[in-house]
């Protein structure tokens, strides 16, 4: 594997800090390590592919947007900002790039601006901005007229081909709040925009272009019903629907839009008749899918992209226990396996050129010990070259392995589980964190480094990750068995896996601690009441605190939940607050916490819209009369998660020395 000096220098991004690896090898690396900003991030390679452009930081920190040229891997900085960096960037032909702004020093209360859009030929050259952004000093000095600050990029690249990129442009009820989103064309040479005509049933809430980089599918949302229409021309014709909130079919087609094939089928995820959903080819004449089931991953809904060049359909990416590819291209396939046999042991996504006949392919490489290389792969030399690190800092050899459990919950459910165990351990009677996702209706993780998680296992202790039932990508059944459970057999999944653990010899069941955000932190609080015996501690942070608060809270006109949710997602999937209202104050931790007597870290943000510091204060007051051994963190500007580097740093040291008194080495020293 080769490396050129010169990529490595100008983006910063191998071999920094290894020198002291060997000597420091028995000391953990530090929280810093673990959550710092990626150096070099997401790099796309250009439509013809004789380019790669990517975000990397020079020593003052700041991410810039850079093209790397790969025939001789020369490296120009492109664009730059003195007082933020370079965020989401695409390509908009092989000539030029689009990007817009971000501050990785700052969190949203403390300057509310908006990313703005910018365009940059990749030698740096034409450089023009197109959106307002409200950020004084790079505010409209560029000349032109700049479209208003509520205007961002689509996250799907268009024709590639043009000047040309769609952005979204939001569509607003009378309370300011987001209805749903119109779609513009703009030019990024001259500035000039204009609305893509939208389908009238609705506000859209997605858009889908099709293989010419077309809007061609619109998803629009009335009440709680989504539909799925098609454009013919001037017209829209109406696919599926749905509801919104439940994901069950209002009609009898139930399928949800992947993307548009190079011939202009479209693909779509569909149970057929199954409890986990699959690819198919849908007949737009009939707007069925068809009977052939294209790719199914065992024991997951189908979650993914196509990946198409030259008008060909390659393949897709998928995500199942890892992120992959399936391969329908003998060649890719080939590739594949050639790659694969170069890095062992590893998950290596492939990304191709758009088209021509480029010999690169970019390659993601990653493992569960590894966060993640980026590499350039020579299809006629067989050459890989790393051009960069996720965690330049990370050791792998410092960090534990992950492994995929199932464990049946009481009532017979298979309940999937990631564990993460310290490095070099025996695997037996550990202390263990049990650690919730939030959601609850999402999925939770998939094989591989997770930042979170190896910094509790590079701290000696297990880590074991729950999907319990409401986790979605397990099949319908897996989400539907969730569904008005926070608190009950949602919380019985979490101490079933903890049982499950300890009776296998893995956790020391006297040195079990449940931690989690958001809904993880509701989780942990109702564990506390629940299974008090099961659980030592409880580190919850941005957790939701009472269910009717989420309703009705003082704080409610600050909360981004919206109103649809809060009146058709909510009762339908959580509780109805007048019909269940018994079932929600029997499962709220405020009303319970008079029961909760183990150590307790609590830890919020004051600018946080999801769940507001309300909660937390209210039952921090609540808990605190009746419990000496509760901690509380504020962190005034963060919001529903810590985005400053100087916060996470500093949560999780303290989160670090709380698991120390409680299930680590100190508690076993009492």
């Amino acid at each position: 594997m080769s490396a050129h000096p010169l990529l490595r220098a100008a983006c910063l991004v191998a071999g920094l800090l290894l020198a002291a690896g060997a000597a420091a090898d028995a000391v953990p690396p530090p929280a810093l390590s673990f959550f710092e900003q990626a150096r070099f991030d997401a790099p796309k390679l250009s439509p013809g592919g004789a380019f790669l452009a990517a975000r990397t930081a020079l020593p003052d920190g700041r991410l810039r947007l850079s093209v790397v040229r790969l025939d001789d891997l020369s490296v120009k900085v492109v664009a730059a900002f003195g007082d933020a960096d370079v965020g989401h960037f695409d390509w908009v032909n092989d000539e030029r790039l689009v990007f817009d702004a971000t501050d990785s020093r700052q969190t949203d209360s403390d300057d509310g601006s908006a990313p703005g859009l910018f365009a940059v030929n990749r030698d740096g050259g034409g450089l023009r901005q197109l959106v307002e952004t409200g950020w004084g000093e790079r505010s409209g000095h560029l000349g032109g007229k700049l479209l208003d600050w509520d205007h961002f990029l689509l996250p799907q690249p268009g024709r590639q081909d043009n000047d040309y990129v769609y952005v979204l442009h939001p569509v607003r009820a009378a309370d300011n709040s987001v209805r749903g989103w119109s779609l513009w064309h703009l030019n990024t040479v001259s500035g000039h925009a204009g609305a893509v005509p939208a389908p009238g049933n609705g506000d859209v809430q997605d858009w889908l272009l099709d293989q010419n980089g077309e809007p061609r599918l619109a998803v629009t949302l009335q009440d709680r019903t989504a539909t799925v229409l098609l454009r013919e021309g001037d017209n829209w014709r109406q696919l599926n629907q749905y509801d919104a909130y439940s994901g069950q079919n209002v009609g009898r087609r139930n399928f949800h839009p992947v993307g548009f094939g190079p011939d202009g089928a479209l693909y779509v995820a569909a149970n057929g008749g199954r409890d986990k959903s699959g690819l198919y080819r849908l007949d737009l004449a009939t707007g069925q899918p068809g009977k052939e089931r294209l790719l199914d991953l065992d024991g997951y809904d189908f979650d993914g992209g196509l990946v198409s060049a030259d008008g060909r359909l390659l393949g897709v990416s998928y995500l199942s226990d890892v992120h992959g590819n399936a391969w329908f291209d003998p060649r890719m396939r080939a590739l594949q396996a050639s790659v694969d046999a170069l890095l062992p042991g590893r998950v290596n996504q492939l990304a191709t050129a758009r088209r021509g006949d480029s010999p690169w392919l970019l390659v993601h490489s990653y493992s569960d010990r590894e966060p993640g290389d980026y590499l350039l792969y020579h299809s006629a030399s067989k050459q890989l070259t790393r051009i960069g690190q996720r965690r330049e800092h990370i050791v792998p050899a410092q960090m534990g392995r992950q492994v995929l459990v199932h464990y049946q919950a009481r009532d017979g459910l298979p309940i999937p589980a990631w564990i993460t165990y310290p490095r070099d351990s025996a695997r037996k009677n550990l202390p263990l964190v049990l650690l919730v996702h939030g959601g609850p209706y999402t999925r939770g993780n998939s094989w591989g480094w997770n930042a979170e998680a190896q910094f509790l296992a590079s701290r000696g202790y297990a880590v074991m990750e729950p999907e319990p039932r409401g986790s979605t990508g397990f099949g319908f059944r897996h989400f539907r068995a969730g569904w008005k459970q926070w608190g009950l057999a949602m919380q019985d999944d979490l101490a079933d896996g903890v049982k499950w653990a300890a009776a296998r010899g893995i956790a020391d069941p006297k040195r079990v601690c449940i931690a989690g955000a958001s809904y993880g932190g509701y989780a942990t609080l109702m564990g506390l009441v629940n299974d008090p015996g099961l659980y030592r501690c409880g580190v919850a942070w941005a957790g939701v605190t009472d269910i009717q608060l989420m309703y009705d809270g003082h704080w409610s006109g600050e909360s981004d939940l919206g109103e649809g949710w809060k009146r058709w997602g909510m009762p339908h999937l959580i509780g109805d607050p007048v019909k269940d209202a018994a079932q929600l104050a029997a499962t709220s931790p405020l009303r319970q916490a008079a029961r909760i007597k183990r150590p307790l870290l609590l830890a919020y943000g004051g600018d946080d819209h999801r769940v507001p510091l309300y909660h937390g204060e209210k039952f921090y007051a609540a808990v605190k009369a009746g419990n000496p051994d509760v901690e509380w963190i504020s962190y005034p500007k963060e919001g529903h998660g810590w985005k400053l580097l100087a916060d996470q740093v500093d949560f999780w040291g303290r989160v670090e020395k709380f698991l120390d008194r409680h299930i680590g080495a100190a508690a076993t020293q009492q």
